[in-house]
Formats: structure tokens, sequence, C-alpha cells
């Protein structure tokens, strides 16, 4: 496993991090989740991510149970704030009363002292964002949290609060999660630009397109039995496309080619990316987190990535 500093921050991650939406908590039995953090770990994986939101906080309890056995300057943990976690109208959002409430909530579920990063899930348009920055900064002046991040904002969002945090001497955002694979693109446009110019770093989330990208689904096929889409989750299909599965077609060759899997080919492609820290992947059993972590270190050729390119655009 090779590591990376995250973006202009001293805190160096895996390449390869492991997530827990969609997988613990109710999709994965507890066993296999315990088991599968636990091979990550051995393979040298020290990032792991999950969020207040995923199954309404069952999520934090497994991963904390899990890492229970890890000694605690050893990996990096990460949750999240901002989905709704109730009914009520402050049980929502990235005020000063949400954020509070929510991060000693999710403490309390992880069984951590602090957590090393704290992302904003999405950018909350009703509340100020010098409030929300303040009360983060407030979090890290307590220890309780290490690192502000940020998922899934914009360049100009980013930006606002780069500028405001410098104004107001708050700290300052040191990461951004957005989506990001071979067949999402967005971020490249501005989302990257802004952030390598303050110093922000990527961990991106579906570098393998819900499973699209390992080639597991083929075009006019039922779906795999036991894969997200015959489960029913609905997040993978938009990338469920007939142009989708032609290029992952095409794309297999390339990854024959070089002797590695397709899985390991998307993540190197996503990894070619200097500003980006780590992918974030989600592995239901151990043997998949085995086949992830192979990506670390793989370099692309310029004209590798060329024929990727073709295929792509």
């Amino acid at each position: 496993m090779e590591y990376r500093r995250l973006g202009k921050s001293g805190l160096k991650v895996s390449e390869i991090s492991l997530g827990s939406w969609l997988t613990y908590a109710g999709y994965v039995a507890e066993e296999n989740a315990v088991n599968t953090i636990h091979k990550a770990y051995d393979l040298g994986i020290n990032f792991f991510d999950t969020a207040n939101v995923y199954m309404t906080g069952e999520a934090e309890k497994v991963v904390g149970k899990a890492i229970k056995k890890f000694q605690r300057d050893s990996y990096v943990l990460a949750t999240k704030v901002f989905w709704p976690m109730g009914d009520g109208p402050n049980d929502r959002g990235l005020s000063r009363k949400h954020i509070m409430e929510q991060a000693h909530a999710s403490l309390k579920r992880l069984d951590v002292d602090y957590v090393d990063i704290y992302y904003c899930h999405r950018y909350d348009v009703n509340t100020p964002l010098e409030e929300t920055l303040r009360a983060l900064d407030d979090l890290v002046r307590q220890g309780k949290v290490l690192y502000v991040g940020v998922s899934e904002w914009t360049a100009e969002q980013i930006t606002d609060a780069v500028h405001l945090a410098d104004k107001k001497l708050l700290d300052r955002i040191v990461v951004n999660q957005p989506q990001y694979s071979m067949l999402n693109r967005y971020i490249e446009e501005s989302v990257l630009p802004v952030s390598e110019k303050h110093g922000i770093g990527q961990v991106v989330f579906s570098p393998l397109a819900q499973g699209v990208l390992t080639g597991k689904y083929k075009i006019g096929e039922a779906p795999p039995e036991g894969s997200r889409a015959a489960s029913g989750v609905k997040a993978i299909d938009h990338q469920l496309t007939e142009s989708n599965l032609q290029k992952v077609e095409q794309l297999k060759p390339i990854a024959a080619e070089l002797g590695i899997t397709m899985p390991q080919l998307a993540l190197a492609w996503i990894l070619r990316q200097p500003g980006v820290a780590s992918a974030l992947v989600g592995a239901s059993r151990p043997e998949q987190i085995e086949d992830n972590v192979k990506a670390s270190g793989i370099k692309l050729s310029a004209d590798v990535l060329e024929k990727i390119e073709g295929i792509l655009a």
C-alpha cells in the first residue's frame, strides 16, 4: 500500500480507503463487515469512512466495533453530518445545533474521543456559511475533530468557504469527497483545479461506478445474483446504461493486456490524478478488498491513458 498527503495537510492516507455506504449495518452481515475491515487494515488501509446517516447511525456502530482492536493513532477515521437524523426541524443541515449534537452522537456511536476528518455531507443553503465554519472550528479547537472536509460541494462553494475561513481565521477545509470515476468525471472541469489551488485533496467515492466498472454487468443480461443491481439498490440505475456497458467491454482488453483486473484498472486510472489522495471503495467481502488494494502503486503509461481516453470520450 502506498500513502499520499491529504491536500496540503500533513496527514497521510492510504491510496485505497474503505467506506461503509450501502455495505455495513443492513446490507452485509456484521461479522462479514468486521472481517472485511480487519482484512483492509492488515493489507495497509489506514483510512476508514462512514457517516451518521448510513443506516441512521448503525453503520457507525459497526465500524466503531471493528476498529476497536486497532491502536487509535494507527488509522484515520472519517464521518459526516448534514442529512436528516430525525423528523424535527433541527434534525438536519449544517446549523451549529445540528453539527454539535451530531458530532457528539457520532463520537458515542464510534466509541472514540475524536474523529480525524469531519465532513459536511452536502452544502446547506439554509444556514449561513460562517455559522457552519465556526461550529466546525470549535470542534477542532476542542480536539474532537482534527480536519474539516466537505462532500459534493461546488467549486464556488469551496472557494467561498476558503476565503471566509481565511478572513475569519477559522480552520480551513483540507479535503473534498466527490463522486468520481471513469464514467463520472464532472470534477475535472472546475472542482479539481479550484481544490488544487487551495490545497484541498480529493477522497473520491463510487470510483467503480457502483460496480459497473468491475465488468460484472453485461448488455442484455440480467444482473448477477447478489449484485447491487439485483438487490434493488437504486443508486446504480443511472450508471447501468448501454453506453456505459459498451465502454466497459472496450476497457476489458486493456486490463487483460496489463495483467490486472477491471477494478484495479479503474482505481489506477483514478489515482493518476495527483489531486486525488484516496479512492474510497465499498467491499462486502474480504476478497474484494484484497483485489482493490493491488491498484495502489500501479502506474498507467501515457499510451494506456490515451487508449482509455479514446474509449471514454
